[in-house]
């Protein structure tokens, strides 16, 4: 027999095949479970009753309890308004409806209590309220709970057709009362476990997250709900570690050999920070386990990644294997070779460089000594996942910026390993991921956070200043360039748009040609329209000091090192994300010189847009930037760090529920340490719930 909440939603009280089709396609409630997931976002709370004679005209929405005195209809036509005269003893409030009349004029009686719920307003003296919530004392009396009232997330197309938050809370109303007290609603979780955890029962959840006894059930309810959403993405993600941590052996890297040590007492132009030091650590751990690696290193713009990775890299080669480093771009690739190429040049090392403009001629050879093993460390672009490139004994693959690798791409690399060895996985990242997202995003990868800038870095200063301002911004471009510093200038749209004040980046080029013209000046622009051999010729230009001005659209945002930019100003920086913002302002201060990031906006700022230049102005922390971010777009908007399949919470909110989400991970990593396989009898809900779930949502965990 089917399990009462796979019931199709057609078959519930009140919905009917025109509904239903309805709420599949607004809300994706295809059954009793579905509807029962429809969380309400807010609530009302209802405990309180107003009296009349304290109404007052800043009151939002208030409770009244009384009697209607008497109902007439005024006007005709379209102007036609009904209107009940509402008193509960110490005052009399108008009650009006313009709309909808015919349905509400019979359910007015007089001589029966109602309960009366809408926001006051003042007309000429006289209190009313126009299209307040109506109903008897009886009726509200024999709902399920009482005391808050769910406000549920409706849509125009379903509030069109009268399927807005009341008539969903009816529905509601009538599944949660078929579903209380009749072991409908699976545990998942032994008694020791619930009560460990202090949660609630799950029916007791369900039924109190939409019809709360009072605020203090209502949080429990809350916190169990997201507790177990929560708790399973981590078991899943925690799980999949195990099963990989024991199903692939990781080459071991026991020996510190001659290659680190030299490179540490020879190469090294500067002392490493302690953040640097302490990853180096972690994964210097990891490597000499035996297990497979699979970890995440974040760390701001200029918090020192490829030392890090150099060092894994010379780890790899002192046990005898190769590495390999996998950037997203061209120019990206090669900015990694030659600083790689420039660290390691009195060490007797062949590093090579493999992208889709090498000749076909130099791929021949660099093929034969990769076989070979004559090449140590391979540096190159997606080129290095091609089916021809084959390692002789691969150990260390890294990806950078791995955002903008899909699963697939990855998982070819790791196919290229030794036999029977799985190469160990460095995932680096400039985009700071807050922490909440990191756990759940990157759950089942081990995590580094480099959060310490070198020595000697200064921090880059951003101001914020309106269009009114630009003729002296001008003159200070103008300065620095005369002290022989470059400027990048960045523009959200290439061509103007008619539908958008902002500036466009081909005015915007026009307007820098004027105030800087040539020979005097020499100017670039970059666009994302261009073809790839212009955009490099342009960035090439910019990076040999040939153009002093880079006009550009956000291209540049990952990855280019030109130490000699030292001012980035942001054109109607208003549109950009925080994130976005963050990742253009960590193209300078990569010298010794102080840099500047300006961002220019127009006066007509919202709240939103404000935050995010105040943000920007106070902070160069990047993690600190990007909870703000997560704040104010919430986590499945985060840029730069959403995954293919990346969970969509049905109740949870990352930016708030942080503490829940550790006390989930922390259930979880207990639970597995206890029983790895959930093979005892107290966790066998846990382990059915979880099968289940793998069996029926989409495999989001990503290959490390």
């Amino acid at each position: 027999m089917k399990p009462f909440l796979e019931n199709p939603i057609e078959t519930l009280a009140g919905v009917g095949p025109e509904r239903a089709k309805l709420l599949r396609a607004e809300f994706h409630i295809k059954a009793y479970g579905d509807l029962l997931q429809h969380f309400p976002f807010r609530y009302v709370d209802k405990t309180q009753f107003h009296q009349i004679n304290s109404i007052s005209s800043d009151e939002t929405d208030i409770q009244l309890r009384g009697k209607i005195n008497s109902v007439r209809l005024i006007g005709q036509g379209r102007g036609m308004r009904l209107v009940a005269e509402f008193s509960d003893g110490t005052g009399v409030v108008e009650l009006v409806w313009f709309k909808g009349i015919k349905w509400v004029q019979p359910n007015l009686k007089q001589g029966i209590d109602y309960v009366v719920f809408g926001k006051p307003s003042n007309f000429k003296g006289k209190f009313n309220m126009v299209h307040p919530e109506l109903e008897t004392v009886e009726s509200q009396q024999k709902k399920v709970g009482t005391a808050l009232q769910p406000v549920y997330p409706s849509t125009e197309k379903a509030k069109a057709k009268n399927i807005d938050t009341k008539a969903i809370g009816r529905l509601m109303n009538t599944l949660v009362s078929q579903v209380k007290g009749q072991g409908h609603i699976a545990e998942l979780y032994g008694p020791d476990f619930r009560t460990k955890n202090h949660l609630i029962s799950r029916e007791e959840a369900f039924v109190n997250v939409h019809f709360p006894k009072d605020s203090e059930t209502l949080k429990k309810a809350l916190f169990r709900l997201k507790f177990d959403e929560l708790f399973f993405i981590q078991l899943r993600l925690l799980k999949l570690k195990l099963i990989n941590q024991n199903k692939f052996r990781g080459a071991v890297f026991a020996e510190v050999g001659e290659m680190v040590n030299r490179f540490y007492s020879e190469c090294l132009p500067f002392e490493l920070t302690g953040a640097q030091k302490r990853v180096i650590r972690e994964i210097r751990h990891d490597l000499g386990s035996g297990k497979q690696m699979s970890r995440l290193v974040q760390g701001d713009v200029g918090s020192g990644k490829t030392i890090v990775a150099l060092m894994s890299m010379l780890l790899a080669v002192d046990n005898g294997y190769q590495a390999a480093l996998m950037a997203p771009t061209e120019i990206l690739a090669e900015q990694h070779f030659k600083t790689i190429s420039a660290f390691l040049k009195k060490l007797n090392l062949h590093i090579a460089l493999l992208t889709g403009s090498t000749k076909t001629a130099e791929r021949k050879i660099l093929h034969q000594q990769l076989q070979s093993g004559e090449i140590h460390i391979l540096i190159g672009t997606h080129a290095l996942i091609e089916p021809v490139v084959q390692f002789k004994r691969l150990g260390l693959v890294i990806v950078d910026e791995q955002h903008r690798f899909g699963v697939e791409q990855r998982a070819k690399l790791w196919l290229k390993g030794a036999d029977n060895e799985v190469p160990h996985m460095l995932i680096m990242t400039a985009t700071p991921i807050p922490r909440t997202l990191a756990m759940t995003v990157y759950g089942d990868l081990d995590t580094s956070v480099i959060d310490e800038l070198p020595p000697g870095r200064k921090p880059i200063k951003t101001l914020h200043r309106f269009d009114s301002s630009r003729q002296k911004i001008f003159d200070f471009m103008r300065a620095e360039i005369a002290n022989g510093r470059q400027i990048y200038t960045v523009y959200p749209l290439i061509d103007e748009s008619e539908n958008m004040d902002y500036k466009d980046l081909t005015d915007g080029y026009e307007s820098i040609v004027r105030e800087f013209p040539q020979p005097k000046y020499q100017i670039g622009v970059l666009n994302g329209k261009m073809k790839s051999q212009d955009k490099d010729y342009e960035m090439q230009r910019f990076k040999d000091g040939k153009t002093q001005i880079l006009v550009s659209t956000t291209v540049i945002e990952v990855g280019v090192d030109v130490p000699n930019a030292s001012v980035m100003v942001i054109e109607s920086a208003e549109r950009f994300g925080l994130s976005q913002l963050h990742q253009l302002r960590g193209r300078v201060g990569r010298g010794a010189e102080q840099s500047y990031c300006i961002l220019m906006t127009g006066y007509a700022l919202g709240q939103e847009a404000r935050t995010r230049m105040e943000t920007m102005v106070r902070t160069n922390d990047g993690f600190e930037i990007a909870e703000v971010d997560m704040r104010l777009r919430g986590p499945g908007d985060m840029q730069g760090t959403q995954q293919s399949g990346q969970p969509i919470f049905k109740i949870s909110n990352l930016s708030k529920d942080g503490q829940i989400l550790a006390a989930a991970r922390n259930a979880a990593i207990d639970l597995l340490s206890d029983d790895p396989k959930l093979e005892k009898r107290e966790n066998a809900l846990t382990k059915h719930y979880l099968i289940q779930e793998m069996k029926n949502r989409p495999n989001w965990a990503r290959v490390s």
